[in-house]
């Protein structure tokens, strides 16, 4: 049986109490540790096991600007925010929470909603500061990069965590059935638009995401050669592996354990599925280099199935809080995934092959992914308050809602201290994408940059 449980009321006294231990106030502090370790050292580690070609993508895409740099660097800013103040209250983290790793996407009952889409970093019995403090942060170089003043970046970054703590306190007086079963429907995405022009784009990302399906991928992504279909080639972001090639085995095998980690029902609809191809996809900006894999999957009356094998690695987290309890990653992103968001992909599980772990999901699947070049500063400002709505709803699952409730209060003390952090820690995220460059400009490290 649960231990007895204190009350509400208890739990926000026992939240507010933490104020005198660590002051909300001193959240806006980033002081660089004398020993700092070298960013480009800490990328360097990462890539151990990455497939070597890949490499130079990576360094490529963060290249871009300070805000790509973050997006690739979720090791160094662990290793950061592990010197940050912090009141030990736990939950199960994103542990890569930036502004383009939130978006909407397809309920398996074909309902679209707006949540966290990307948990390769995820980790439970964390703090919950970090999330935020890197969502923020993410917000103020977002801002930057689209060339909004810095006044209405730091207001985006507070309004963020404004959201979050305003949502939290919602959240902490709800039923635990009732904080479960919330959710944010996309539609909520019109509500945030200011001007009629706003909301038109809107629509057009909703329309977008309704055909952004593995049929409304198959023009795009698949060619007929010799009367089968086939993946389409776009070296070096989407290859087939040679024959004979390890990576083919292993994916052959990655398959076959996957389909362990389903449920019964789930196996009735793959098997009136058959492997047709696969090949290499490279994705996102982190994760580039990590064997990530495309396959597609007919039935016999061409209907189509696309499904993502991504490699799944240690958490950049775990140094500084504690090893996952699960063997495989995969497991580990898998269950991060459905603890924190509203509902999952009824394809997610895993597997893993020569000492390396996978997580399965749909490659798309009626996904919405915003296009921040776009954004005006109110654009900027409201997508940002609905990001931290949704980072709060994730953690109110597995943490104690009332507890931050507690401690965040009622006044805007902890949402300027926020924003003051992350405009700190932006800065910090511009001197060490110099320092990329200037790695990439010495030879110490080599970058394709792509057109």
């Amino acid at each position: 049986m649960l231990p007895p449980s204190k009350s509400r009321t208890d739990r926000l006294e026992a939240g507010k109490a933490l104020r005198s231990v660590v002051p909300r106030s001193t959240h806006k502090k980033w002081n660089p540790p004398v020993e700092r370790a070298d960013p480009i050292d800490l990328l360097e580690t990462s890539n151990s096991g990455r497939l070597v070609n890949l490499i130079p993508i990576r360094y490529g895409r963060m290249l871009k600007s300070p805000f790509a740099f973050l997006r690739g660097s979720a090791i160094v800013m662990a290793a950061d925010l592990a010197t940050t103040p912090t009141t030990d209250i736990r939950v199960q983290v994103c542990g890569d929470c930036h502004l383009l790793n939130f978006g909407g996407y397809a309920t398996p009952e074909r309902n679209l909603v707006f949540d966290l889409n990307d948990f390769d970093e995820t980790l439970p019995n964390s703090p919950w500061e970090w999330d935020i403090k890197r969502l923020a942060t993410s917000i103020v170089l977002a801002g930057r990069h689209i060339k909004i003043s810095a006044s209405d970046c730091l207001t985006a970054a507070s309004t963020a965590t404004r959201f979050y703590r305003e949502h939290m306190n919602k959240y902490s007086q709800m039923s635990a059935f009732e904080v479960w079963y919330s959710r944010i429907d996309a539609n909520v995405l019109r509500e945030f638009a200011s001007l009629p022009d706003h909301r038109q784009r809107i629509e057009k990302y909703v329309d977008k995401a309704l055909t952004r399906t593995s049929a409304g991928a198959m023009p795009k992504l698949t060619e007929i050669v010799n009367h089968q279909w086939r993946i389409v080639d776009n070296p070096p972001l989407m290859y087939h592996l040679r024959p004979g090639d390890l990576l083919e085995e292993e994916v052959e095998s990655v398959a076959q354990r996957y389909l362990q980690t389903l449920r019964d029902d789930l196996h009735v609809l793959l098997d009136r599925f058959r492997l047709v191809d696969i090949a290499i996809k490279v994705v996102g900006v982190g994760s580039v280099g990590t064997r990530c894999f495309v396959a597609l999957l007919m039935t016999e009356d061409d209907e189509p199935l696309f499904l993502q094998i991504k490699e799944a690695r240690a958490s950049v987290l775990e140094p500084y809080t504690s090893k996952s309890i699960y063997q495989n990653h995969g497991q580990r992103v898998v269950t991060g995934q459905r603890i924190m968001q509203a509902a999952s992909d009824m394809f997610l599980g895993w597997s893993s092959e020569r000492g390396h772990d996978f997580y399965i999901r749909q490659l798309r699947d009626m996904k919405i992914a915003v296009n921040i070049e776009d954004f005006s500063s109110s654009e900027l400002i409201g997508y940002s308050a609905l990001c931290g709505w949704a980072l709060a709803r994730a953690h109110a699952r597995s943490g104690d809602p009332a507890m931050i409730s507690g401690y965040l209060g009622k006044s805007d003390t902890f949402d300027n201290a926020n924003a003051d952090f992350a405009v700190a820690y932006a800065n910090q995220t511009e001197c060490d994408h110099q320092a990329l460059i200037a790695a990439v400009k010495s030879g110490r490290i080599l970058a394709i940059e792509e057109s």
